[in-house]
């Protein structure tokens, strides 16, 4: 394998914390690498410096000649007075680019829904996402390098990413590094891991699987099987190792000592100890929806469905964008109320739900870490074993000098996590959570997992993140946009294929004598994309107005009448924001 690019003895500081300290590695044609490690132990760091964006301190990157390397950033990087159109091909008729087979299933797949001509300003951070990766794809780039390629996609456009990479090139040509918290795509698609942490780098044969186990083996060599991390990782591995063995066919490393290291380690929960104790705490009765339906306007987000939740169970829930998969959590706690059919409610159901937002810590922003979590409480009850606050919150990567930073001096991640701890300590009994993943590292995700699995209560689920919905629920559900649940006794990969024949059945032609529409017209498509432009404006619109709605309130904690007056605000906005979700749902099955 020829190389392409390396980094010899890079170091790096920023003021007085060394990220990157004399680390060497190399690219050669088809290594696929994933790096992981926790929020800011230098991943994007260790990218940019390789792919040229960054200057190190000391040390040298060198790239072979003729090396072309692509990158995706994180930050918003095209021209916001660009068209779309322009931002992706530039100048190039279509005729030139149009009769590129994989230019136009790239631009199916990340960009056929967006206005070809609107200005990138106008589009939503996700659809900027999108054409920044369609931009970088259709490049004949020898290495590419994703800083977090899969945010802003749902789980087809993930496991479509994935299918692209792993078709791009052959076998021993070009290269890609990729940066994501998504660990079911870095064990699709790598075949090397980097792990960075402490100044570092370790590296690994294989995707995520095998990283992991080759890191239950390096800490098993290095006598330090007790830590509390390693803890975590043999949890994880024995979930991996039984609840997936085929994500394990690859290492190239002996494993025999890592499985026995597992040998005497449990389940990762036991099902039927949590149900025991959910029942007492929750009674039988937990939530159920009855022949429930939804409208606004002529519109039907659910169609009778009828959903009961029971004591302890973990549902996963998975569906396209607009489909009501966060409206169905506000209808479970009570925040919407149908339009027939109703929710009941056991009488000791306490919920509490994670919503993809961090506004709820706007009240604590002058508070420490520490004293967030005990103003709620000071003992909590994991596994059956009593915790205190402080344990807790170490165990999610709080540190005990982190633990007294300010609310307001947190990461994103940082107040992601403090936010579930936040929700965690109140002590409900049914726990709801809206994309939990945004902004945890793997190592948080992990120790995230280990938390909620032992915690005796009823728990729902909706996430992109395939890995986690399969990890901590025991079934999943799937919303296709037809106002209906279906069960999902084949997981994520079943949904994926409901979906591949939806599509399908879709984009053939109806056939004679049917009496069937043949579809949209091509003005019916444009028409529709600049109807999902405009929604998603207003719906960014909305969301702003919510977050002000919600700053007021918490300067208006004991004042009943201007709260009361808020809240009618808040529902006025919940609403809107319903039927726009429903136009956004319309516009988009044209588009299908």
């Amino acid at each position: 394998m020829a190389h392409l690019l390396g980094g010899e003895n890079l170091s790096i500081a920023f003021a007085t914390r060394t990220v990157l300290d004399s680390v060497t590695v190399g690219l050669e044609d088809g290594d696929r690498i994933g790096i992981v490690g926790r929020n800011g132990d230098g991943k994007s760091t260790l990218m940019r410096l390789l792919a040229g964006r960054q200057t190190a301190d000391s040390g040298r990157v060198t790239v072979r000649a003729g090396v072309h390397i692509g990158y995706l950033d994180q930050s918003d990087v095209l021209d916001g007075e660009s068209t779309v159109g322009f931002a992706i091909v530039g100048e190039a008729a279509d005729h030139e680019w149009a009769s590129n087979r994989k230019i136009r299933e790239i631009m199916g797949a990340l960009v056929g829904e967006v206005d070809w001509h609107a200005n990138i300003h106008s589009l939503s951070g996700g659809q900027k996402r999108r054409v920044a990766l369609a931009k970088l794809l259709i490049g004949g780039d020898d290495v590419i390098m994703l800083d977090e390629p899969t945010n802003h996609l749902d789980v087809e456009g993930v496991a479509w990413l994935a299918k692209h990479l792993q078709q791009r090139w052959r076998a021993n040509e070009g290269a890609f590094v990729v940066v994501t918290h998504d660990r079911w795509f870095l064990d699709e698609v790598c075949n090397r891991t980097w792990e960075v942490h402490d100044g570092i780098i370790d590296p690994f044969d294989g995707g995520y699987a095998a990283y992991v186990l080759a890191r239950a083996e390096r800490d098993r060599m290095n006598s330090v099987i007790e830590s509390k991390r390693v803890q975590l990782v043999k949890k994880e591995l024995a979930w991996l190792r039984r609840g997936a063995p085929a994500r394990t066919a690859k290492p190239k490393f002996r494993i025999e000592a890592a499985n026995d290291l597992i040998a005497d380690v449990p389940e990762p929960r036991d099902t039927v100890a949590l149900s025991r104790m959910a029942t007492a705490r929750q009674g039988k009765d937990v939530l159920d929806l009855e022949n429930v339906s939804l409208s606004y306007g002529d519109k039907e987000i659910f169609k009778d469905i009828t959903l009961r939740l029971a004591p302890g169970e973990r549902l996963g829930l998975v569906g396209v964008n607009g489909a009501g998969k966060t409206t169905l959590l506000r209808l479970l706690n009570g925040e919407v109320e149908p339009s027939s059919g109703r929710l009941k409610r056991g009488k000791t159901v306490q919920t509490a739900v994670l919503t993809q937002e961090v506004r709820e810590l706007d009240d604590v922003l002058d508070l420490r870490v520490l004293e967030v979590i005990e103003r709620e409480k000071r003992s909590f009850e994991v596994g059956g074993k009593d915790m205190s606050a402080g344990a807790l919150v170490e165990q999610l990567g709080f540190t005990k000098d982190k633990q007294w930073t300010p609310v307001r001096d947190l990461s994103g991640g940082e107040r992601r996590r403090l936010q579930l701890l936040r929700l965690l300590v109140g002590e409900p009994n049914v726990l709801m959570l809206d994309e939990p993943t945004n902004d945890l590292d793997t190592d948080t995700l992990a120790a995230v997992e280990d938390v909620l699995d032992g915690w005796p209560g009823t728990l729902v689920v909706v996430s992109h993140d395939r890995y986690l919905l399969e990890r901590v629920t025991d079934h999943q559900m799937a919303m296709l946009g037809d106002g209906k649940l279906r069960g999902l006794p084949g997981g994520v990969d079943q949904y994926l294929q409901l979906r591949e024949e939806a599509l399908s059945a879709a984009s053939k032609p109806a056939t004679a004598g049917s009496g069937a529409a043949s579809g949209p017209s091509e003005g019916e498509k444009r028409d529709a994309r600049k109807k999902l432009n405009r929604v998603e404006r207003q719906l960014g619109k909305v969301a702003a107005a919510e977050a002000k709605v919600h700053s007021q309130m918490s300067s208006k904690v004991g004042e009943y009448d201007a709260l009361d007056e808020l809240n009618a605000k808040l529902a006025a906005l919940a609403g809107e924001k319903a039927g726009l979700e429903l136009e956004w749902l319309e516009a988009s099955e044209v588009l299908e």
